[in-house]
């Protein structure tokens, strides 16, 4: 693998870490007590992190989909985390980051880098 793409998917893994953080911002700003904001800027992207090495990551426990569904699904969760981030307050940051992970997601697809062994 060459240095791009080494790049690219060490950005992807960012975005992938930026969704979990706009998760757990999300639950830490909704209008709801504290010992609710807490728990679900915990339980909010610890639940994204099991589903995604479960049945998205590269070397998940049951990879029953295939490379382009998975794509899409793990472009869901950004989309949602976009969401997320935009419901909390953030609007900016919401449609910035949605358009980085549009950019991202359509790189890696495109170069084919989802099988890539580092």
């Amino acid at each position: 693998m060459n240095g791009v793409g080494v790049c690219i998917l060490t950005a992807f893994f960012l975005l992938e870490l930026g969704a979990l953080a706009a998760f757990s911002y999300w639950g830490y700003h909704i209008s709801a007590g504290a010992a609710v904001k807490i728990i679900l800027a915990v339980a909010a992207p610890l639940f994204i992190a099991v589903l995604w090495s479960v049945f998205l990551a590269p070397r998940a426990s049951l990879p029953i989909f295939s490379f382009p569904i998975r794509t899409a699904l793990k472009l869901v969760v950004f989309v949602v985390a976009s969401t997320a981030l935009y419901a909390a307050g953030r609007g900016a940051l919401a449609a910035a980051f949605l358009a980085l992970s549009l950019l991202i997601v359509a790189t890696v697809f495109i170069l084919n880098l989802h099988d890539a062994k580092m």
